[in-house]
């Protein structure tokens, strides 16, 4: 029997170093022998455990399923675009820096003229 999922969360849970309980109090809707058997591949896992786990570990459920060793995914390819209204980072980037920094205001320019070859 391929018990990839069960060990999968036993090793997410391991990595922290805590206990089944531990988790299952976390979880807030299971018991410690639930995440036994979970674990242990003697039940399946409901899907609403999983993305518990996936959003907890802040991992993928490619990971947790198997189907790829790397914790972000098969499929994660993120990249952030940046924002289409050019003022509303403008203003993310003024409120972020210091206006009396030397040092700030070249790298806010460097922000802002990277920002503008981004959108061309």
């Amino acid at each position: 029997m391929n018990n990839t999922i069960g060990n999968r969360l036993k090793t997410l849970r391991e990595s922290i170093g805590k206990s089944q309980s531990f988790i299952a109090k976390e979880i807030g809707t299971v018991a410690q022998p639930a995440i036994f058997r979970y674990e242990s591949g003697q039940s399946d896992v409901p899907n609403a455990i999983l993305l518990w786990y996936a959003d907890y570990f802040d991992v993928s459920l490619d990971y947790i399923f198997g189907r790829c060793d790397n914790p972000q995914g098969k499929l994660y390819d993120y990249q952030p675009k940046v924002l289409k209204d050019n003022k509303q980072m403008q203003e993310l980037i003024e409120m972020c820096f210091d206006p009396n920094s030397p040092a700030n205001a070249k790298l806010k320019q460097t922000l802002l003229r990277l920002m503008e070859e981004q959108n061309k």
